[in-house]
């Protein structure tokens, strides 16, 4: 009766399908540890005979982890968590995620770089566009065409040469 109970409502390839999810989970940009947690549980109750062992479980959810998550856990498990036993390492994470409930996820320091690193690569280009069309117009530009001020005498309208002998009448 039980076979038959499974067989209908958790058919193999049903079955299949969850434990390549289960085996596959992976934690999302701003998920907390809390939220990946229960995530990967309701998975796991989705098809309660997945047949994949606590520890395979445990190891699965853990490898997923960012690595900040996993060195916190690592840290609170006393050395490599996939030395404690399958009840351990479950307590253990429950705890850890559950004083994660509420907290909102932070970005990761890497998520940060990608996004300066894009906003930096944009102002060197242009930078390095402006400075092309300077060196550009300094190359064509003749040094006498300078303007170095603006001679106020009516007696003549031309621009000053900085060798002007009255530098009084030039304006800067």
């Amino acid at each position: 009766m039980k076979r038959m109970f499974l067989e209908k409502f958790f058919p193999a390839s049903r079955i299949a399908v969850i434990r390549k999810e289960i085996c596959g989970i992976r934690k999302h940009t701003g998920e907390t540890l809390n939220e990946y947690w229960e995530r990967f549980n309701k998975l796991g109750a989705t098809c309660p005979h997945h047949q994949i062992s606590e520890q395979l479980l445990i190891q699965y959810f853990y490898e997923r982890l960012i690595m900040m998550d996993r060195s916190m856990i690592h840290a609170a498990s006393g050395g490599a968590l996939m030395d404690k036993t399958p009840a351990t390492a479950r307590n253990l994470i429950f705890n850890m995620a559950s004083n994660t409930q509420g907290v909102a996820a932070s970005r990761a320091v890497n998520e940060v770089a990608v996004v300066d690193n894009h906003r930096l690569e944009n102002k060197i280009t242009e930078l390095t566009s402006l400075l092309r069309q300077l060196a550009i117009g300094q190359h064509y530009t003749s040094p006498l065409a300078k303007v170095y001020g603006i001679c106020t005498s009516t007696e003549h309208p031309m621009m000053c040469d900085p060798h002007c002998k009255n530098l009084n009448q030039i304006m800067m």
